[in-house]
């Protein structure tokens, strides 16, 4: 088993624990207070523009050609992501620009640029990588059997370009990553992180 596939399998507790989550299950049937996913899509824009700059970091670090070019195409990613976060917010009437990060965000955002900072480049994938798969795996598991007005964010992470994206982050992590406690740590912490900023979601 690759170290990537490893982490996930040893934080399966979290990743049913955020399937099960009454946030993501208001989104897959629909029955999510409107407030709720506003708030929660103006909160993950601003996580997301943290992510970006967390693999602009990995750009800069990487060793080698195909590490600088698989980062790159992530970062691209991120912005096609913005961009539908963007939709959301004009169509939940949420401005983007004067969002201030909820104590969830800030805590993740926080560890995200810090482990960027200054852990390795494996201790980076590690600490992205849980919210690349998480999502994949959300949007497929919920697929098909969504329904409502937020049918279209379960679309968007059952779709096989973005598997395609969590599949190249865990192609980095195993390149760069060694098995390490601190690569560990972060994988499940940022797993953790996840799980917090659902909660946040739901409970407003």
């Amino acid at each position: 088993m690759s170290l990537a596939r490893r982490l996930w399998s040893d934080s399966a507790d979290l990743a049913g624990a955020a399937l099960a989550h009454p946030f993501v299950r208001g989104l897959a049937d629909g029955t999510l207070p409107q407030e709720r996913f506003a708030g929660y899509v103006a909160q993950d824009a601003f996580f997301l523009q943290a992510f970006a700059r967390g693999y602009a970091m990995a750009v800069v670090r990487s060793p080698d050609r195909a590490g600088l070019e698989a980062f790159a195409d992530l970062l691209a990613g991120v912005r096609e992501e913005l961009r539908l976060h963007d939709g959301y917010a004009a169509r939940w009437g949420v401005d983007l620009a004067v969002v201030a990060p909820a104590p969830a965000t800030s805590a993740y955002t926080d560890f995200l640029l810090a482990t960027a900072a200054t852990g390795g480049l494996g201790e980076t994938c590690a600490a992205m990588t849980p919210c690349m798969r998480l999502y994949a795996h959300l949007g497929q598991s919920l697929a098909g059997r969504a329904a409502g007005p937020y049918t279209d964010w379960v679309t968007t992470y059952a779709d096989p370009g973005f598997e395609g994206l969590a599949a190249t982050l865990e192609e980095l992590l195993d390149r760069y990553a060694a098995d390490t406690p601190a690569v560990s740590r972060s994988y499940r912490r940022a797993m953790e992180l996840e799980l917090a900023f659902f909660e946040a979601a739901w409970s407003g």
